[in-house]
């Protein structure tokens, strides 16, 4: 089944309010949207979600890479041979995850939709249940308890708490919601590299003391300190997860090589699409170390992706999956949320009901 045609699309999604992190503000968010046309006629869809203080990446170096890399190599190609095709796409640029990761989701949901799957039972099938947490973003203590409580009260029994933007604060915040949510409620804090490893120890060993119980530590140092993330890990009992150091199957093993991690968070914005998101959770597996798959601010196209992954590999045993229900409004579903439980459509592929883009219709 051969692949006919490659489009690119860009559109942009306010969001219901702001999100802010250690490494951004943001209002609304810009997706790339690629639309794969087989030549009977069927439609895969991906997306990418341009995060530059992350991946690197911008709209324009997504539509660029998308356009006028990806999509001539691809162009004529069978959709069968999946795994030859992942292995091109994974050659053809240095980096360039989020762009890679587009058009991985979008030929996997064309491959599905051809072998009338859903992309899970590609995957293996379903093993896990999907329990979402809700993300807290950065503010004043008020309006993070504020906003803890209502999550609360929709349905939510995990909060990840964004911290790591003014360090003295984060514990007097971490607490405070903490008391106001009650010890019921799983804590995760995710740090967003914003502390440095004496002061990520010195943090979290003040939160123990406290009793803050709190769940996982995400990401407390930067990305490419390899050796902060394990004095960090080796001088505190909570467990510390990898987010933005964790980009490739080879990050996955100096990590556990490195004994400087208890958790891996894996993403497809940065491991460049499926086929790897599932290697590295293999090879964690292997470790016994458990994995969680998040976001990064998508929409629900890359979101259901990681859904599918999730609810198929054994090892993936948490999700942060949360981001469109940040935004205001959009044109695709597939997945369905109910408090924190999270469903996807036993539809083939990913299982999209979708608007086409306008040159498709």
């Amino acid at each position: 089944m051969i692949i006919q045609s490659i489009q690119v699309q860009t559109e942009v999604f306010p969001l219901k309010k702001p999100f802010k992190t250690a490494l951004r503000t943001a209002t609304e968010i810009e997706n790339v949207f690629v639309y794969v046309q087989l030549e009977d006629g069927i439609v895969g869809v991906g997306a990418a979600a341009p995060t530059l203080a992350i991946t690197g990446e911008s709209k324009e170096s997504i539509e660029m890479i998308l356009k006028s890399v990806l999509a001539p190599l691809l162009v004529g190609r069978d959709i069968r041979n999946i795994n030859e095709i992942s292995l091109l796409i994974e050659g053809s640029c240095v980096a360039n995850t989020s762009a890679k990761a587009a058009m991985e989701i979008a030929l996997y949901d064309a491959l599905c939709q051809y072998l009338n799957l859903p992309l899970y039972q590609y995957l293996g099938g379903r093993t896990n249940p999907l329990k979402n947490d809700m993300t807290v973003s950065v503010g004043t203590v008020d309006e993070m308890c504020r906003d803890a409580s209502q999550n609360i009260k929709d349905g939510f029994s995990t909060l990840k708490i964004k911290v790591g933007k003014d360090w003295e604060k984060d514990v007097q915040r971490i607490m405070a919601i903490r008391e106001k949510v009650g010890n019921d409620v799983a804590i995760r804090v995710d740090a967003n590299q914003g502390w440095t490893p004496r002061q990520a120890v010195s943090i979290i060993q003040e939160l123990e003391q406290l009793n803050a119980n709190l769940e996982l530590i995400e990401q407390p140092v930067q990305a490419g300190n390899i050796e902060g993330l394990k004095f960090v890990k080796q001088n505190v009992k909570t467990p510390i997860m990898a987010d933005e150091s964790l980009f490739s199957p080879e990050d996955a093993v100096r990590l556990i090589k490195e004994d400087a991690v208890d958790l891996l968070n894996i993403k497809l914005m940065k491991t460049g699409g499926i086929r790897r998101a599932m290697q590295i959770a293999d090879i964690a597996e292997r470790a016994n170390i458990p994995c969680m798959i998040g976001s990064m601010m998508e929409t629900s196209v890359s979101v259901i992706a990681a859904a599918h992954i999730a609810t198929a590999h054994p090892n993936i045993q948490k999700i942060d999956l949360d981001a469109p229900l940040w935004l205001r409004n959009q044109d695709f579903d597939g997945i369905e949320f109910i408090g924190d439980e999270v469903h996807l459509s036993s539809l083939p592929g990913l299982g999209l009901n979708r608007r086409l883009s306008k040159s498709l219709r």
